[in-house]
């Protein structure tokens, strides 16, 4: 069952909304302050958002702009602001689909099932899911999900994340990690990538990013699903 959120401050849209997802077969939450869409959203499996762009807090502008700094969900935009279809028919800021106030609900929901459609269609049956790193917070977000790395975790996945392919070995990792010239062994640079593994594990536990060369060290690469 495809789950939509559904951004509106609306109530009586926002339940017509749901009650016509809900009949079409849809999981739906619903928000109704912008500033609340984002944490959400970086919690909670999300298959489609339908959002508003007249919004407290936040508008949905902006949080569309903000959002897809981490995340391709599908998003159609629900406007009244007839200057913005411009702008969001030139998908400027990543909506995949836009509907006018007022309008009819099997309308919306055909558009969702036309949108979620192509979001299949353009799917591979083995999708390859990219990072979004945060150096400020040594956070990692992927799929809408987030975790947070200790300093020499995350600039370990930084040094292999900006050359994809590359082998590094221990001791250039050692170099680019330990800058100061202490003396660590091979076995605190594996200590270390053993638990970045693990929290990209449970980040995206279906895809392996770091793998072992037997002999040479490590290397970053999210289209080799083999595990090591």
């Amino acid at each position: 069952m495809n789950h939509i959120l559904i951004v509106e401050d609306e109530l009586k849209l926002a339940r017509l909304q749901a009650d016509y997802l809900q009949n079409a077969g849809f999981d739906t939450d619903c928000l109704n302050d912008g500033l609340d869409v984002l944490p959400w959203l970086k919690s909670h499996p999300t298959d489609l958002v339908l959002l508003d762009v007249m919004l407290p807090g936040c508008d949905g502008l902006e949080i569309c702009r903000n959002l897809r700094r981490f995340s391709t969900v599908p998003i159609i935009m629900v406007t009244a602001r007839i200057e913005e279809i411009d702008r969001l028919l030139g998908l400027e800021l990543g909506a995949d689909d836009y509907i006018c106030k007022p309008f009819s609900p099997r309308e919306m929901v055909a558009r969702v099932k036309a949108v979620l459609r192509r979001q299949q269609a353009q799917t591979p049956a083995n999708p390859i899911r990219t990072l979004a790193l945060d150096p400020h917070s040594f956070r990692v977000l992927a799929e809408g999900h987030e975790v947070e790395l200790t300093t020499v975790e995350f600039q370990l996945l930084q040094a292999l994340h900006q050359q994809p392919g590359r082998i590094f070995s221990r001791s250039k990792l050692m170099d680019l990690i330990y800058q100061d010239q202490r003396i660590v062994s091979d076995r605190t640079i594996d200590s270390h990538i053993k638990k970045l593994r693990k929290k990209l594990a449970d980040l995206l536990p279906d895809q392996e990013l770091i793998h072992s060369v037997y002999g040479a060290g490590y290397r970053y690469d999210p289209q080799d699903k083999a595990l090591d």
